[in-house]
């Protein structure tokens, strides 16, 4: 197992870190625990290089978890979130998702929005709990097993 992903004994300090090109071995780690089609380690490298959003959940040394997302007019785009596995249904995407709506607010947004896998109903819950409400459908959208594509669930929370 990958230094950086190994289990904490509760309770946990974490802190929020910017992520950086040298952080991306441990994030890549995660992100193939976490999913079953993973981003490739461009994705990163061109959202860090663009600038976007990207923020890691740190404990000590051990990644937790993290989240990119893309600033646009008057909006922001979740483009990528996930929890280490180990960590998962302990609230950490809820502090990821504050820390998103915190940045997005800093920055004068007025949504933010995100598309998750429909056959992700945790995922889903946890978005539907922080206050995202479903409002579209994009068909075929994400890879799935055997050739096959998936629908994915267009969410959107108005910051007020």
């Amino acid at each position: 197992m990958n230094a950086l992903l190994k289990p904490i004994e509760a309770p946990i300090e974490a802190r929020l870190e910017p992520m950086r090109e040298s952080d991306l071995d441990a994030v890549l780690a995660l992100e193939l625990q976490a999913y079953p089609h993973p981003w490739q380690r461009k994705h990163f490298s061109d959202c860090l290089a663009g600038g976007y959003q990207a923020q890691l959940l740190m404990a000590d040394d051990t990644l937790l978890g993290y989240f990119v997302a893309m600033p646009g007019f008057e909006e922001a785009h979740l483009l990528n979130l996930a929890v280490a596995p180990s960590h998962q249904r302990q609230g950490w995407a809820l502090v990821l998702l504050d820390a998103l709506v915190l940045w997005a607010r800093g920055k004068g947004l007025q949504w933010v929005w995100l598309e998750s896998r429909a056959s992700n109903s945790r995922a889903v819950q946890v978005y539907q709990a922080h206050g995202f409400r479903q409002v579209g459908v994009r068909k075929h959208y994400y890879p799935a097993s055997n050739g096959q594509r998936e629908d994915a669930l267009v969410m959107s929370l108005k910051l007020n």
